[in-house]
């Protein structure tokens, strides 16, 4: 692994090329370490004198500079070591799996139990649907019984206010149409004009 750097602009350059382990350009280095307050001009420095050090290493394309971390400070594992972490991570990504299956079982059955109604409310929906229930057929048992539900008095008056209200309306129109024809007697315009307003 990678020494630990100090908080020095140079410690801290160092630090982050060597945690990113690949093909990094100065540009890319200094948007990444502005949270650190470091400037363009100071990451740049920082990068060539760790170049010039011998710490990192770096490759020029014309103009632009690519700076890489060493890799002799890195641990390579061998082939042994990397099939045993192959097997490890093989291991823990079908442990990681059957985590997520049993929690998906989980939770839809606390889905499943959330959406069922408890006991007291089946309780009460049933006593609702009952008393709903009853009441219906006592009505249904009213009408196939031949008995009215409207009391003759009842209908009667609504009748008699039925009749009330339809002459007051033939007394309206009547005095309405007599305004108009008054109105519209001596004029010289088209009636059809008067009346779309």
């Amino acid at each position: 692994m990678a020494p630990k750097a100090d908080s020095s602009a140079e410690g801290i350059v160092l630090n982050f090329v060597n945690e990113q382990n690949r093909p990094l350009n100065s540009q890319y280095v200094a948007d990444y370490l502005q949270k650190f307050n470091l400037k363009k001009a100071a990451v740049q420095k920082a990068l060539d004198t760790l170049a010039d050090t011998g710490r990192i290493s770096f490759k020029e394309y014309g103009k632009q500079k690519i700076y890489i971390a060493r890799q002799d400070q890195f641990d390579i594992p061998n082939n042994e070591e990397l099939n045993r972490m192959k097997e490890e991570n093989a291991s823990l990504q079908q442990q990681l799996q059957e985590q997520k299956k049993a929690i998906g079982e989980v939770e839809g059955e606390i889905r499943t139990l959330q959406s069922n109604l408890t006991l007291e409310q089946i309780w009460d929906r049933e006593a609702k649907l009952r008393k709903e229930v009853k009441e219906i057929e006592d009505k249904l048992e009213k009408l196939r019984g031949g008995v009215t539900l409207v009391r003759p008095e009842d209908r009667k008056a609504v009748e008699n206010m039925y009749s009330e209200k339809l002459s007051q309306w033939r007394r309206r129109k009547r005095m309405f149409k007599d305004l108009w024809d008054a109105i519209t007697e001596n004029s010289p315009k088209d009636l059809k004009e008067f009346k779309v307003i």
